[in-house]
């Protein structure tokens, strides 16, 4: 039944975005509304489940993609193949990635334990760079530090840093947060239609913008 739930609210979170309700989902089944809360308390306790359970797909689908590249002193390759995987299930689930990376639902906020399966992704993407250093491939030599990086963005850097690259230098984290936030941009400008009437060849582009990110990370 709760699976059969979940399978519910996805097709409203398809047709309507997350603007989601127990008693649309229950309508849907054929149930009253009153039969859902035994399973769910809340429409916020929902909308926990479906976005862990989104991350935890796109973090799945990133670590296999990952993993398929066996010789892991070929980082590009790994960063290629991985931000593949994140178009793909991005591509294939637009209302779970909307729902993830999209504009906030109104009146929810994710309790802490998303935080694990949201950070799965980004730790793969990370791990990229942090076995490449620890191999010799990377270094900090070519990545100079902004001179307009503020204390407080040090600050962040070094505690993301401790969390999910330790011992990466800060320039690199840098490096590859950017590259992150020019993955997630890319892939939002395709799915929300800014890229509409701008770029009809889209894998090519996306693939294009990820070579220009590994060559900012020196992969």
């Amino acid at each position: 039944m709760i699976e059969e739930i979940k399978r519910v609210a996805r097709q409203r979170l398809a047709a309507e975005g997350a603007n989601l309700s127990l008693r649309a989902v229950a309508r849907d089944m054929g149930m009253v509304s009153s039969a859902l809360y035994r399973y769910f308390a809340s429409r916020d306790d929902l909308l926990t489940v479906l976005i862990l359970d989104g991350y935890n797909a796109l973090g799945d689908a990133v670590e296999a993609a990952d993993a398929a590249v066996t010789d892991r002193t070929r980082l590009r390759a790994r960063w290629l193949s991985a931000t593949r995987a994140v178009r793909d299930w991005a591509l294939a689930n637009r209302a779970e990635y909307a729902l993830l990376y999209g504009s906030p639902v109104p009146g929810y906020a994710a309790p802490q334990d998303t935080i694990a399966a949201a950070a799965r992704t980004p730790i793969v993407l990370a791990a990229i760079l942090t076995d490449g250093y620890a191999a010799g491939i990377v270094t900090a030599a070519g990545f100079r530090r902004p001179a307009s990086l503020p204390a407080a963005v040090q600050a962040d850097l070094s505690r993301t840093r401790d969390q999910i690259a330790p011992g990466l230098p800060e320039e690199l984290l840098h490096a590859g947060l950017t590259c992150w936030l020019q993955l997630f941009g890319v892939l939002s400008f395709e799915l929300f239609g800014q890229l509409n009437n701008v770029i009809d060849a889209r894998a090519e582009f996306f693939g294009q913008q990820m070579e220009l990110m590994a060559d900012l990370m020196g992969i």
